[in-house]
């Protein structure tokens, strides 16, 4: 892959956090910082390693590649066609010739297909989380089934792997990270489990969110809105977020004032906010007798007869009274009528309503790494998409396929730019969103992996959580520690569109020093590297085996030699050896960037 300039190189920092490391005692020997060091200057310094070998071989017209196996690889010029009928075929058929007609319109040429071991990185990542297993990767790359890729996307989508990954990410987006005060996370994630596993439609799905009543744990979908209500804000907070995360528009600033950009009003926001004051949570307590104290006991979500009349203060200061209404359609509200339902049947209802739009959006933009707007939640005429036509026609068609975000996943998926390499060609330098261009998906757009997918991914590339050979429920505790670890090292509480690893150096020394990567790269029993050098095979072999585990790629001969050499030279504590390269390869920035 073809990083940019920050991202190869290693930084002092980097390198300073392992002479610290070298020098706290550790069992390594000094030299290890000199092997690690040396096989990370290979792997991401500029003009040389992986990407060096690539630009090189840019300008040829050879479509067969060498690994340092020596052994071919035909270069892949398109998904198949065959494996793709109907409706699906023609829907991403569409989407392919609205992309391309953006590159004819600009003057570019699209980058390369991704490599297969390029690409099933990052199907993996996207799709269920985390990186593909050694023996995931070596079928993959021997399989010569033309129609592969869109059968994997197939099988990914019915994995668990899936349903997990998917209420991760929504659980983020809904309630955060941190899990706020008397909110239950486990409760969220149960509905959202329940939902992905039966592919619910996703209009079913909002409406529940937006509309639901009940104890936190007995029904799910209320920690949505518990979490918007952990202060007395009359709903403000509920209102911005249900907006902006549903149906794509930002509208938290126009409590105080009207739209600087856009034709949202201050009336309009309070117009939203009247449907949310009917909801009121009740906190339980209950008492302990081994505290003698009283303690949380649940949190519900009630109805509540709102008969007041809803003001809000002008710029003037004048104060001025609002009813509810949903962009121009007026609700004729009574005591009895449940407002919160009211607004959720105007969200889904109509042939193409925003939450569809929104959605189709989004996923785009987790997908390709940019959606069709800048930010993805926030659409209207101040900030028109890149492709107006295809973002339309894809939520038509979301909404008759009956909101099957399955389905949408699949679209996206099997369209030509989420096949291409994420290295930049000759003819689309120009392709930059991070500069500030509009996003033309000439080329895969590199993406920091989150926190989850970095761990999930060192545990399926190290098998650490079985390091040691400690039982089923030892080995549990140990992932949800060193879970609870990186999240609060590298999770965001805002949950925005992201396209950059933006590392700390807390969190650089968590990578580089902390509990996860040091039991991973240790050679007990049960785990990789005590698996990989207890069995047969030559120096060449393991190497190979190391890249391909952590990597998901076969080593360079530039790389495969460095590597020999320093294992060559260390060859009184080769399993020193071996775990400093293992160390090497799971600090590079190649290891936790999606590209």
């Amino acid at each position: 892959m073809e990083l940019t300039e920050s991202a190869r190189n290693t930084g002092p920092g980097r390198l300073e956090a392992m002479q610290l490391r070298r020098e706290t005692g550790q069992k390594a020997v000094w030299c290890r910082l000199l092997v690690a060091a040396a096989l990370l200057a290979t792997l991401v310094a500029p003009g040389s390693g992986h990407a060096a070998d690539r630009k090189k071989s840019s300008g040829k017209k050879t479509t067969v590649r060498k690994s340092a196996t020596g052994k071919s690889s035909p270069r892949r010029r398109g998904t198949s066609r065959a494996a793709l009928t109907g409706s699906a075929r023609e829907i991403v058929d569409y989407t392919n010739g609205q992309i391309k007609q953006g590159w004819t319109d600009n003057e570019i040429k699209p980058s390369a297909m991704a490599s297969d071991a390029e690409w099933i990185r990052r199907v993996h990542l996207d799709l269920v989380g985390a990186i593909p297993s050694l023996e995931t990767v070596e079928a993959f790359l021997k399989d010569r089934d033309p129609a592969k890729r869109t059968k994997l996307i197939d099988n990914l989508l019915d994995d668990p792997g899936y349903v997990r990954n998917f209420t991760t990410i929504w659980s983020n987006l809904l309630i955060g990270r941190r899990t706020p005060r008397r909110v239950s996370r486990g409760g969220m994630r149960k509905f959202l489990r329940e939902a992905f596993a039966r592919n619910r439609p996703w209009d079913k799905v909002v409406f529940d969110l937006v509309s639901a009543e009940g104890h936190f744990e007995r029904n799910g979908a209320v920690n949505y809105l518990l979490a918007q209500m952990t202060m007395r804000d009359d709903g403000v907070q509920a209102t911005a977020k249900t907006t902006r995360l549903f149906m794509g528009i930002q509208v938290q600033c126009t409590q105080c004032h009207n739209h600087p950009f856009n034709d949202w009003k201050q009336n309009q926001f309070w117009e939203f906010n009247n449907f949310f004051r009917q909801a009121r949570r009740v906190d339980h307590r209950k008492y302990d007798p081994k505290s003698g104290r009283m303690v949380d006991d649940y949190s519900e979500l009630v109805f509540t007869d709102f008969n007041e009349k809803v003001f809000f203060e002008q710029r003037a200061g004048t104060l001025q009274m609002v009813e509810p209404r949903f962009f121009k359609t007026r609700i004729d509200a009574k005591s009895s009528t449940d407002l919160r339902k009211e607004l959720a049947r105007l969200m889904v209802a109509g042939e193409n309503p925003l939450i569809a739009k929104a959605m189709v959006n989004r996923m785009w933009g987790q997908f390709l790494g940019y959606g069709f707007t800048k930010p993805l939640d926030d659409m209207g005429p101040h900030n028109p998409s890149t492709h107006p036509e295809l973002l339309d026609r894809l939520s038509r068609e979301f909404v008759k396929s009956g909101y099957d975000i399955k389905q949408l996943v699949r679209w996206i998926c099997n369209t030509e730019s989420y096949h291409l390499t994420s290295r930049l060609g000759a003819g689309n330098a120009v392709d930059n969103p991070a500069a500030g261009e509009s996003p033309l998906f000439s080329h895969m757009y590199v993406k920091g992996l989150e926190a989850e997918q970095l761990y999930d991914s060192l545990i399926i590339a190290t098998g650490a959580h079985k390091a040691g050979g400690s039982g089923w429920e030892e080995s549990e505790r140990q992932r949800q520690t060193w879970l609870r670890q990186f999240v609060i090292a590298f999770g965001t509480d805002e949950n925005d569109e992201a396209t950059t690893f933006n590392g700390t150096i807390p969190q650089a020394l968590m990578m580089m020093n902390g509990d996860l990567v040091d039991k991973a790269t240790s050679a007990e029993r049960g785990s990789f590297l005590n698996k990989m050098l207890s069995g047969p095979g030559t120096d060449a072999t393991r190497v190979r085996r190391l890249f391909l585990s952590t990597l998901t790629r076969e080593p360079t001969r530039r790389e495969l030699a460095a590597a020999q050499q320093l294992l060559k030279e260390n060859r009184n504590s080769p399993i020193t050896a071996y775990q400093d390269l293992y160390w090497a390869l799971l600090n590079s920035n190649e290891f936790i960037f999606n590209h």
